[in-house]
């Protein structure tokens, strides 16, 4: 049985959440997701999901793609291998090349365990929707002063 892996915020859940779920899926017989934890995500990126993680994981849960979610409060990829013991891990490629995946596929490999990196999807992020947000929300209420 191959035992996939992907983490992920998965705030404002968009077609680029949906394609890399589903894309694992189609290289692994069981799929676990971790979704980022509202205080894990502030820790690194400095900001709240607009979703919450509560939220966010019921979401998650819903998707046919996905067999098992768990909460993500560290991004210690080494340490969910040694708890869930997946086979393969999979990634958007926008961290190809980081830093952090560099030593973290160098030990997993080691373990045995494949990283496939998938395209990112450039023109959809949860980021774009929220600066497109929070301008429409900025707009409104320099509306509404005038």
């Amino acid at each position: 049985m191959i035992r996939g892996y992907t983490t992920g915020v998965f705030d404002l859940f968009h077609i680029g959440h949906l394609n890399i779920l589903k894309r694992s899926k189609e290289m692994c017989d069981h799929l676990t997701v971790a979704v980022s934890t509202d205080e894990l995500v502030e820790s690194y990126k400095g900001k709240t999901p607009v979703i919450p993680f509560e939220e966010r994981i019921a979401i998650v849960e819903s998707i046919k793609y996905v067999d098992q979610v768990v909460a993500q409060e560290t991004r210690d990829k080494v340490e969910a291998h040694s708890r869930l013991k997946f086979n393969v891990m999979f990634h958007g490629d926008d961290w190809r090349g980081n830093q952090l995946f560099m030593e973290t596929e160098a030990v997993l490999d080691e373990r045995g365990v494949r990283v496939v990196y998938f395209p990112y999807t450039t023109r959809t992020s949860s980021t774009m929707l929220t600066a497109v947000l929070q301008d429409t929300v900025s707009i409104r209420k320099r509306a509404d002063l005038l």
